[in-house]
């Protein structure tokens, strides 16, 4: 059984969980909603989904787990952002709480992206009402992020612990909108755990040493450390593991158009397996647990 709040989120694996294992894919909905009012052109602005990523985790609900993804798009309202994060002069008048932007907002991708990628053009002829800003955070935002605080809390009450995977896919090379030089090459993973304070150690390292076993090249925290959701969720000293990974997308589907390469099946029976592998190291650790 699953819950569908369609144009928002679904949640599958509820009934069926076996262990405190969340995975949650807050930027592959490719719902767009119809008062988006974007000036950009749709096919680079499709450059910002994490497009077929939740479908690549599929296998984490067989294997005893819980997932969660979006519909909404991350250009049009990100979930992986606080809900202060923007740029206060993108928009057309005072907002009605206090904000705080991030340096993801001067970049345009911040809580309502203003650029377009990979050029970061103007995504908006307008500047954003605050009102508007305002509704996109009731109807999408907060929903999906209380829905996924909901499933971690649930998990951490019936076990005593949860694990947390937040999932995500980067470009092949870092576009002008990215924090490092454009057309710096990146691996095939990054795992970030906020330099290890979201986190036990073990957590990313069996994560890292899964995939590189399988040939992958992998970095930890460099460039991606992680962002709201597993700042926000990530407390090891309460037993609340949070990490994020990060997929490089020449490994599963074409970029310019989303369409699938010859990759992606070999990809998702790989993400099967690493959720597989981590039920068993969430077992293990439960198993060693005090009663």
């Amino acid at each position: 059984m699953s819950l569908h709040i369609p144009g928002v989120l679904t949640v599958e694996g509820t009934e069926t969980q076996r262990v405190p294992l969340v995975f949650d894919s807050p930027h592959s909905g490719t719902d767009y909603p119809n008062d988006f009012g974007h000036a950009a052109d749709p096919t680079l602005l499709r450059h910002a989904e994490d497009t077929h990523v939740h479908d690549l985790w599929s296998g984490a609900v067989p294997a005893g787990a819980v997932l969660l993804h979006a519909h909404f798009p991350r250009s049009y309202i990100d979930a992986n952002r606080a809900p202060d994060d923007m740029d206060p002069n993108a928009l057309s008048g005072p907002y009605p709480e206090p904000l705080n932007p991030s340096v993801k907002s001067t970049l345009g991708i911040g809580l309502c992206w203003t650029r377009v990628p990979p050029g970061g053009e103007p995504l908006y002829t307008r500047p954003l009402p605050p009102e508007e800003v305002h509704a996109r955070v009731k109807r999408y935002h907060r929903p999906y992020q209380t829905h996924l605080r909901t499933l971690l809390d649930a998990s951490h009450a019936k076990w005593g612990a949860v694990w947390h995977v937040n999932c995500h896919s980067m470009q092949e090379v870092a576009s002008a909108m990215s924090t490092q030089e454009r057309g710096t090459p990146r691996p095939d993973f990054v795992l970030g755990d906020r330099d290890g304070t979201a986190c036990a150690p073990d957590f990313t390292n069996t994560v890292a040493e899964f995939l590189t076993a399988r040939g992958y090249s992998v970095a930890i925290n460099d460039p991606y450390k992680g962002m709201e959701l597993i700042r926000a969720n990530g407390n090891p000293a309460q037993n609340r593991h949070s990490m994020q990974i990060e997929v490089n997308r020449k490994l599963y589907m074409n970029e310019a158009n989303r369409i699938p390469n010859a990759g992606y099946a070999a990809l998702q029976s790989t993400f099967t397996d690493l959720a597989q592998h981590l039920v068993r190291h969430v077992e293990t650790a439960l198993e060693g647990q005090p009663a």
